[in-house]
This record gives structure tokens, sequence and C-alpha cells, in this order.
């Protein structure tokens, strides 16, 4: 079987953990929005047809075209884009979307300063990342992570934020420390902590190649856990440190 990259959330069963989590944000963010939307990192569009609905129009954008995306509703255009900056006037969305895309840029104040440009006054920018102190281990592949106080920072050029994370039950849990054991067991080996040294593309092959490996072992030992977490074992809570992700609601 070909090795899937592990940094874009597949439907492949042994993501099911963290795919499942990410639908969370589609679903959560479809309940908020209305008019014209913009969404910031299309991946492989399985967010188009939870958010499309709920949009009169629905802008999508990606630096590339995935060889996945599903065919495109009537209101839903996607364009081949590259933040930080955005292909569009002022003041054009209602709502800008974003999810697991900000720890991936560069120029993070320069991506949330084109934001606000694009926002009609009184719209709202709906954001997740990964909760940093929730990192099982450094991940090449971001730029940075942030903790709730750092997003909080970034996003103070709104007038409001609503904080929020995703938060799990006892079988997200229980599948969560038998993957931190499983990232233990292999990290031991990196006594001299490399990860933490090296340069980010030294080791975003390896780390994409383990990253897999880890999650189909894990779903052949654990099958019936993995396949068993469902979107509704996940939930929206004021955030606090044991949250998976940071999700946050901006309003300009």
């Amino acid at each position: 079987m070909a090795v899937r990259t592990a940094e874009r959330v597949s439907r492949e069963v042994s993501d099911n953990f963290v795919f499942q989590r990410s639908r969370l944000a589609y679903v959560e963010a479809a309940g908020r929005i209305a008019g014209r939307v913009l969404e910031i990192g299309t991946g492989t569009g399985y967010g188009v047809d939870i958010i499309a609905p709920h949009a009169e129009h629905f802008t999508t954008i990606d630096k590339t075209r995935s060889d996945e995306l599903p065919p495109m509703p009537a209101n839903v255009e996607f364009c081949e884009a590259k933040v930080p900056s955005l292909p569009f006037e002022d003041d054009t969305f209602d709502y800008v979307v974003s999810f697991q895309v900000i720890e991936h840029i560069k120029q993070d104040r320069a991506f949330v300063a084109e934001v606000l440009r694009v926002l009609r006054k009184g719209g709202k920018f709906i954001v997740s990342t990964p909760n940093r102190p929730m990192s099982l281990t450094r991940n090449p592949w971001h730029v940075r992570e942030y903790t709730a106080e750092e997003l909080g920072a970034l996003l103070s050029g709104f007038i409001h934020v609503e904080r929020l994370g995703v938060e799990g039950n006892e079988r997200v849990w229980e599948y969560y420390e038998k993957n931190r054991a499983s990232v233990h067991r292999i990290m031991r080996f990196d006594v001299l902590r490399m990860q933490w040294w090296l340069p980010r593309w030294l080791l975003q092959l390896p780390y994409d190649v383990m990253n897999r490996l880890n999650r189909r072992r894990l779903h052949r030992s654990n099958r019936v856990l993995t396949e068993a977490i469902e979107m509704d074992d996940y939930r929206l809570v004021e955030v606090h440190d044991r949250c998976f992700d940071l999700f946050y609601v901006a309003t300009k």
C-alpha cells in the first residue's frame, strides 16, 4: 500500500481520530456562517458539502488543487492562491474560515491582517489550529504551534474573540494515550533530541512516513477503538490546556 501523506487529514480509517475532530470544526462553523464565505485551505475538500449549504456563495482557496476534490455545488468556487496575500477586494466576505492552516504560515501576522481586510465590518474569522501543549512531538510541517494565549494575542486586532477548544470523551482519550505511548517508543531512539534542532525540511519526510506507519500500526492493533471514534465524541468547550485544538471565533 502506498504511503499517503500524514499531514493532510484523509478519510483513511487510520486517520479517523484526527478526521472526526476535523469534521467537527466544519460542522460547528456551518451553524455560525451565512452570506458570502471564504475558506482558506481547501485540502481534499471534505468540508465543502458541510459549509456550502449554509452560504449564499462559498469561495474556497488552496495553493494547489487536490486530485481528491469532490464535484463543487453551484454556489461554490475553487481558486488557487497562496497566502498571506488574498486575491480579493476589501470588505468582500461575511465570514472567513480556516482550519488547521495557520500553523503552516510563516507570515502569520500578515495573514491575519489580510483576513481582516477582506472581512466586512461585523464579519467573523473562524479559525482552528493544534493546541501546542497537546502535541506529542515536533511537527516539522508546522512553522509554529500556538498556546491559547498566543493565538488570542495574534487575533488582538479583532474587536472580540470567542476562545473555544475541542475536547474529547473517554474513548478519544483512550486512543490518545495509546498514541502517546507509541510515539514515546519511537522517540526514545532520538537520544540527541534531533527533532528539536534539525531544520524542518530535513525532518518532514521521515516524520511523514513514521506518522503514517504509526497510525496504521495503531489501527491494526486497536481496530475497534480506532474505527469507533465518531465526531460526537468531540465537543467545543471554553478553551483549556488539555483541548486538542483551539477553535476561535474573531469578530471584526
